[in-house]
């Protein structure tokens, strides 16, 4: 009999090779004392694994195909220019000589605070990017302590037609081996809105994450089954397995074939009600993978990037700069501008933290509530996105709203902004939409009250699930919990979509959810008509939007959800939200 393990399916295809199990280990890092006079000679041990570690990279970038996507060359770019930041560069050297400790010791404890800055973060998928911190440091230090690195020869045949399991991947590990012919991937750590995880969909390489100790469980060399879409690893095989798998493996292919004639398709449902499907991005280079997969706009920038990894505040001046850039290079699609969402324990304006740091900085001041109460913070940005807004069609969303009160306030700054920029001549939108993100329960509960005073809303699903359950949805102790499906979030968001029909506004939802094709057919039947979504998703979703009945899957809905029995709404749900093949 077949052993059959699970995991998080985050790149969905059938894969069918030997398994290839790197065992690099983990680095042990230990504190040892650096003699006064050597201390000069441990800081060109530094810089020279720095080097090394540039070096590395940059032969990587230079060698990888050229066909190879932008967008994923850009996560192998962003390592290279940390490398030569001075959180990662200038900062262990001063701890080296402050503490006149060793540079591997020096480097975690640069890492372990830079880390905990990221881990502090509410919005999931920022926290996540902690591994490019990870990812950078952990090159520096194999240089330190001359261990190899298993992936980074671009000739390597190892890997052609295999399934890898590891313990994480980098991203230049994930391109060098798709141009070496890997099959699949399995690590044991990481989630779905992992790094990992958004390469491995981007390259539509079979991937599994987060299935913790599986290298003790399969023999190097075996051959193995993996389904992405399921999050399933067979090992110990039969024949039939193998053939049933093969079977899978076609379908598979013909599916993928079919999407990419959805291109240049519109998102309509068989009873002919349109469907916007838009993406979401953080920087100016992912427009081009909304524009290659044909998305109607950008219904979510994220614009913390503007303020991370720096000493000071990005000025008015240069984000209206970033701004109009994304704007231009849409060329007339709509874009959202999410407002500003970190937390007042980061530094993003170069001062110091505050005196008395947060215990929950998830439910602390954060978000549009230190907006609110730093206005030197949020008017140069709205003034930015106000400037912005004359050179297409922009709108402004404010996440995390809670109260009422807060929008209020929000309001009456854009009044007053945009009264500014007419005293100095300054052109501007004076009609752009000003919209809220419904991420917090009490928000969702009162969506009417919201709908009368915004012009749009957005439910921002990542956090509002982790919010109703009151689970971490990235702590891998708990996040079994994270379940889209509990009754109390689905009631949430159809609250939310309810209040936005009642008061003739837009209602959007730009959560992974939106791009889960496990779920469109679920949002589809609770009212739902725009998605925002990871530009990798647009087609998958176009195909399951394309093929629904919007009017047959609204009595489904209404039916489910008003039966009396939960086990029964489960089942019924799991079995609207199966993909249509």
């Amino acid at each position: 009999m077949s052993l059959q393990i699970s995991g998080i399916g985050v790149s969905r295809g059938i894969a069918i090779g030997h398994a290839h199990v790197l065992r690099q280990g983990g680095l042990e890092v230990l504190e040892y004392a650096i003699p006064t006079s050597f201390i000069d000679e441990e800081v060109v041990r530094f810089r020279r694994a720095l080097g090394d570690a540039r070096r590395q990279l940059r032969d990587i970038r230079e060698r990888i195909p050229e066909h190879t996507r932008a967008d994923i060359v850009a996560f192998i770019d962003t390592h290279l220019l940390m490398l030569e930041d001075s959180t990662l560069t200038i900062a262990p050297e001063q701890v080296i000589r402050n503490k006149q400790c060793n540079a591997e010791w020096a480097l975690k404890m640069q890492r372990d605070m830079l880390v905990e800055v990221f881990e502090e973060m509410d919005d999931a998928y920022l926290r996540t990017r902690k591994d490019d911190i990870d990812h950078v440091v952990t090159r520096i230090q194999r240089i330190l302590l001359h261990k190899e690195n298993h992936t980074d020869n671009t000739d390597d045949e190892r890997f052609r037609n295999s399934i890898v399991f590891a313990d994480d991947l980098t991203p230049a590990d994930i391109v060098l081996m798709q141009h070496q012919g890997v099959a699949a991937f399995i690590t044991e750590y990481g989630g779905p809105l992992s790094h990992t995880a958004i390469i491995a969909r981007s390259l539509s390489i079979p991937a599994i994450v987060g299935m913790r100790s599986v290298r003790d469980y399969v023999r190097d060399g075996e051959v193995v089954i993996l389904d992405g879409l399921h999050g399933t690893l067979l090992a110990d095989v039969d024949e039939t397995s193998i053939d049933y798998y093969r079977g899978k493996q076609a379908q598979e292919e013909q599916r993928r074939r079919s999407l990419g004639e959805l291109t240049e398709k519109p998102a309509v449902t068989t009873d002919g009600v349109p469907i916007s499907l838009q993406a979401n991005i953080e920087l100016t280079e992912d427009v081009n993978s909304v524009l290659r997969m044909n998305g109607e706009g950008v219904g979510l920038y994220r614009t913390e990037y503007l303020f991370m990894n720096r000493e000071d505040t990005p000025d008015e001046e240069e984000q209206f700069t970033e701004y109009v850039a994304v704007v231009e290079k849409l060329g007339g699609r709509p874009l959202t501008i999410r407002t500003l969402d970190l937390g007042a324990d980061k530094e993003v304006d170069g001062s110091s933290p505050r005196s008395r740091p947060s215990s929950n900085p998830a439910l602390g001041l954060r978000a549009v509530r230190l907006c609110l109460k730093d206005p030197s913070l949020f008017r140069p940005q709205l003034r930015a996105i106000l400037r912005a807004s004359s050179f297409g069609s922009v709108r402004i969303m404010i996440p995390m709203l809670s109260t009422a009160q807060e929008v209020r306030q929000v309001l009456q700054l854009v009044r007053e902004t945009k009264q500014e920029l007419e005293l100095e001549g300054l052109d501007y939108n004076p009609n752009i939409p000003l919209g809220g993100m419904i991420e917090v329960p009490a928000a969702a509960l009162s969506a009417d009250e919201f709908a009368r005073e915004l012009d749009f809303l957005s439910i921002g699903t990542n956090d509002l699930i982790q919010y109703t359950l009151a689970i971490d949805r990235i702590d891998d102790e708990v996040n079994y919990l994270y379940d889209p499906l509990h009754p109390a979030v689905i009631r949430l968001i159809r609250m939310v979509i309810d209040a936005g029909q009642r008061a003739n506004i837009p209602v959007s939802m730009c959560g992974e959810m939106a791009g889960d094709t496990c779920y469109t057919r679920l949002l589809l039947g609770l009212g739902l008509t725009e998605f925002s979504m990871q530009p990798a998703s647009l087609l998958e979703v176009k195909r399951i939007v394309n093929e629904t009945c919007l009017v047959e899957l609204n009595q489904q809905v209404r039916a489910i959800l008003d039966s009396p029995d939960p086990a029964d709404i489960r089942s019924r749900l799991l079995a609207l939200c199966e993909s249509p093949d």
